[in-house]
């Protein structure tokens, strides 16, 4: 439960803020209450949620590259936020292989950046770096990977991932030790979630804007590999539990600096093929074929989240299949032209709804 107190007028700091994730959360951290402020790179697609959402005219926004130390030092000095949220990063397994030293300079680097500008201000209480579930060492197990099962990453984004847990627990380590925390005050976490899906993706290379834009030019969908399987999750999902956590490390500290999974439940996990038909289902029209995979992926990948309902009482609540029915439910409200900041500012309530009404995803 999101303790909506908690975040008003609380100054929050959002590495990201134009991508995916990021604009979902600032519009959710906006609607708290919160003063926002964000600092990524310009949108890398368009459209973008960011721009269509209107995000920006909720928060502070600075546009600026992780990778420029002295500019992300400037900005957070500036801004001497209270909590800070790290979301940018290169975010595709295939954009990585295509440039894999921008992948590793921008998610380890970028990370050791933010982390090494946070140590020039003393007002931050909690960090939340957000990596994926393809930090672990894939082993294809047909079962979750827990927080203390070992690292590891195939392609340059996984380990580019993994390295920025590394970097992050040496961060936390070196200059936030448990054992100095009446001196700093600062809690650090990473958190791993991956193949969250929601309104207003239109990253290249990625599952479901693919499919919609086939779907939208009444184009036939090309699948890499149609048998693979993943952890799909409803957007809102992990950022609950990204919210939740940070209320804890400010209110609780070190007790919960560490690494958190927010996964869905089992029956979320689904191969490739099931979701898009499950998507021209609700699109009601639309087809798909097979295509020579170019590189690799893994087959079989999901988490344990048994940790995150334990100790911080988070659930899911989404089904896969209403999940997948409410994007193409946006996809088309975008279509018509409708206010998305009204639109997202709406699908937020609703979730938040959810979260004192309904017990959570069972089956």
């Amino acid at each position: 439960m999101i303790d909506t107190s908690f975040w008003a007028g609380k100054r929050v700091l959002l590495t990201g803020h134009t991508g995916f994730k990021g604009s979902w959360l600032s519009l959710w951290l906006q609607q708290l209450g919160a003063d926002v402020y964000g600092y990524a790179l310009a949108p890398q697609t368009e459209p973008a949620l960011f721009t269509s959402a209107e995000v920006a005219r909720g928060m502070h926004s600075q546009i600026g590259d992780i990778c420029d130390l002295q500019a992300l030092q400037s900005f957070v000095c500036a801004v001497k936020p209270e909590v800070v949220f790290h979301l940018a990063a290169e975010p595709l397994v295939r954009a990585s292989y295509l440039d894999p030293l921008k992948t590793f300079q921008v998610n380890v680097m970028g990370t050791a950046n933010l982390l090494q500008a946070i140590r020039q201000v003393d007002s931050v209480r909690a960090v939340v770096v957000v990596t994926t579930d393809k930090v672990y060492q894939n082993k294809e197990w047909h079962w979750g990977y827990r927080e203390i099962d070992p690292l590891g990453g195939y392609d340059p984004y996984s380990s580019s991932k993994a390295c920025a847990e590394l970097v992050t627990a040496s961060f936390r380590s070196s200059f936030f030790n448990a054992v100095d925390y009446a001196t700093h005050r600062c809690a650090i976490a990473t958190v791993r979630a991956g193949n969250v899906i929601g309104g207003g993706d239109y990253a290249p290379d990625r599952l479901i804007p693919d499919v919609l834009t086939a779907l939208q030019h009444g184009q036939e969908i090309v699948l890499r590999n149609p048998s693979a399987t993943r952890p799909w999750q409803y957007v809102l999902e992990p950022l609950h539990g990204y919210l939740v956590l940070a209320e804890h490390l400010v209110k609780e500290g070190v007790r919960y600096a560490d690494a958190w999974n927010f996964g869905p439940d089992d029956h979320a996990s689904q191969p490739v093929q099931w979701v898009v038909e499950e998507l021209i289902r609700a699109w009601g029209s639309g087809g798909w074929r097979s295509e020579t995979q170019q590189c690799h992926e893994t087959t079989l990948l999901s988490v344990d989240s048994t940790k995150a309902r334990r100790q911080l009482n988070w659930r899911t609540f989404c089904s896969l299949q209403s999940t997948l029915s409410g994007i193409v439910q946006w996809q088309h409200a975008f279509l018509r032209g409708e206010a998305m900041y009204n639109y997202c500012w709406a699908e937020i309530q609703n979730y938040q709804t959810l979260l004192t009404t309904e017990p959570g995803v069972t089956s």
